[in-house]
């Protein structure tokens, strides 16, 4: 069995104009988001062994306040992942070496979501599921459990374990320090 782990970068911060969206960084909620993602993850015992990342700066952040992760997992920065359409996310992971047993994915909407809703399917129904269909909000991690191949990934072949948007996790509703 294979892990697919999804996760929406963490809340952008938009006061500077002059800033392209690729630039745009972590916010101070996003960032506290963030690190409540990687307690819980700790927690929950989710190290992947590959993580491809978005080379957006608010994705490169995410992923920083995730690690370092237990077992050192292959760091892969792509461009291509950048507003990926969900189609190119399943193309991607197509071409994950099958030795891989799990894969950290930190992109964006609507490509990550789009991507979530494809792989479970129609016929599933959980309260999961059904917290998935409504929306991902940034800084979301969803965890996929995938019976095939990587290389044979197709939509409606995983089973979505977990859905954990950050307004789950205490820590990431603490009020920042003035």
């Amino acid at each position: 069995m294979r892990q697919l782990l999804l996760l929406r970068h963490a809340k952008s911060d938009w006061d500077d104009p002059r800033l392209s969206d690729h630039a745009r960084p972590l916010n101070a909620r996003g960032r506290r988001a963030a690190a409540a993602m990687a307690q819980a993850m700790r927690e929950l015992r989710l190290s992947p062994d590959l993580v491809l990342v978005s080379s957006a700066r608010r994705t490169l952040q995410t992923l920083e306040a995730l690690t370092p992760f237990e077992d050192g997992p292959l760091v892969e920065p792509m461009d291509d992942l950048y507003l990926a359409p969900w189609q190119r996310l399943l193309d991607l992971l197509r071409g994950v070496p099958e030795t891989v047993r799990s894969v950290l994915l930190i992109g964006h909407n609507p490509g990550l979501h789009q991507l979530g809703l494809a792989l479970m399917g129609p016929a599933e129904n959980s309260p999961n599921a059904t917290r998935l269909a409504e929306g991902y909000p940034t800084g979301t991690l969803s965890e996929f459990a995938i019976a095939s191949p990587w290389h044979l990934l197709e939509p409606e072949a995983a089973r979505l374990i977990r859905f954990l948007p950050p307004r789950d996790l205490p820590a990431a509703n603490m009020e920042s320090p003035r």
